[in-house]
Parts: C-alpha cells; sequence; structure tokens
C-alpha cells in the first residue's frame, strides 16, 4: 500500500524481526511453493523483498510488485537488479503481464488489505501458467473474531492502531467467505495449512513460541487453476 511510504524503513525491520512474519509466515509459504529452481516466481505485495530475497536464492526468477515507493527502493537496495521491480496496485488490473507468464503467484500476508480480492485474484489466474500454483497467506479469522470480539460471521473493513502508531485498514471474515472467493476466481484449494512457528524461535523466545504453537495467527493456501 502506497501509505507504507511514511514508514517503510520501520516497517521493513519489523518484517524482518517479527516471530509471526520471520519463524511463521515466511518458511510456511516457502515451503508451500516448493521447488522454485528456474521458475518465474510474482512476488504479488512484495513489500521490501523479504521473500524474493529467499526465492532468489532458490533459483527463482522474480517479479516484485507493490504499491508502496518506499518499500520497493528498500527492495531495490537489497537486492539490486536480480529481480524486477515494478510499483503497482493489486486493485489494478495487471495489464502489463501477459497471459500464462508466470510459473507461480507469492501473495503474502496481501489479501485482507483489499477491499473486493476477487479482481485481483482473477488476474493473478489469467497471469498464471495453468500447471502453476498461488501460494498465499491472511490473517486467520480465528484470530481477527478473538482479537476484535463481535461476530466471527462479520465480513467487514476495519482499522486497527498498531503499538507503532500505524494505523492499519484490514478486512475481516470467516474462512467460507475466503474460499468462496478463491472459487469465484477460478481456483481450488489444493493445501490449506494453519502455519506453526519453526524450532529456531523456541530458542529465541520460548513463551511466544509456545503462544503461537497454541494460538493461530495466520492461514496459508496453496491454490491450483480449476
Amino acid at each position: 500500500m502506497a501509505h507504507y511510504d511514511a514508514f517503510a524503513d520501520e516497517y521493513d525491520d519489523k518484517a524482518r524481526h517479527a516471530p509471526q512474519t520471520a519463524f511463521v509466515d515466511r518458511p510456511a509459504l516457502l515451503g508451500l511453493l516448493g521447488d522454485v529452481s528456474g521458475a518465474r516466481v510474482l512476488d504479488a505485495g512484495c513489500g521490501s523483498g523479504l521473500y524474493a530475497e529467499e526465492l532468489l536464492r532458490r533459483g527463482a526468477d522474480v517479479v516484485g510488485l507493490d504499491a508502496s515507493d518506499g518499500l520497493l527502493d528498500i527492495a531495490r537496495s537489497r537486492l539490486g537488479e536480480r529481480a524486477t521491480w515494478r510499483c503497482h496496485d493489486l486493485a489494478d488490473p495487471l495489464d502489463w503481464l501477459p497471459d500464462r507468464s508466470v510459473d507461480h503467484v507469492l501473495m503474502a500476508l496481501v489479501i485482507h488489505y483489499l477491499d473486493d480480492p476477487v479482481p485481483t485474484l482473477r488476474e493473478l489466474h489469467r497471469v498464471l501458467r495453468d500447471e502453476g500454483t498461488l501460494v498465499l497467506s491472511t490473517q486467520h479469522p480465528a484470530s481477527d473474531w478473538r482479537e476484535l470480539g463481535g461476530s466471527y460471521f462479520a465480513d467487514e473493513m476495519y482499522e486497527e492502531t498498531w503499538s507503532t502508531g500505524w494505523v492499519m485498514r484490514y478486512r475481516r471474515r470467516p474462512l467460507e467467505t475466503l474460499v468462496r472467493e478463491f472459487a469465484d476466481a477460478g481456483f481450488r484449494i489444493d493445501q490449506l495449512i494453519e502455519p506453526r512457528p519453526v524450532p529456531e524461535l523456541r530458542q529465541r523466545s520460548p513463551e511466544t513460541y509456545e503462544r503461537l504453537h497454541r494460538e493461530p495467527s495466520f492461514i496459508a493456501f496453496r491454490l491450483t487453476k480449476r
């Protein structure tokens, strides 16, 4: 999101070190992707390039897009031109990418920012090769319900002020809504996981490790084209 420009450096630092991203989401999504050597991977909502860095290390040809110039500047400073970078809002069509032009799409913790994700998912379906995969993560609906209260079945945008003072706008929705939107966009679920932290976190913070084993923070999917 473009408003990330105002705190891009701080956000990058948080994304690199926060337990939920560094020890839960990144290893989970990269595991769902599997072998990407020689594959063209679209990192949709690439932020400061933390996932792209690992994709490149694993031999992928990476196209990273994000709506924030500030985060893209950090990605470029981290990885140079080893990846292709593009400033783009995922709410807009991917008209610069041809049909069936990427092998895989990675969409890490992005979909809950979108008021209506179906048009975006349809565009990702279009640019994905027929045998390709879309791997994505989002906030776990049960986690939203635990934090926000009210009805688990609520489908609405809400604002949250982080301890840093950043105001973030997300969508909360039940799991059945998310699954229906995947189907509306032409995808089927190949695998669903509720990621737990990797063992390395236990050595760094046993209390956080145990909490994240009890309480889901994210949910992740590997989708294929129907």
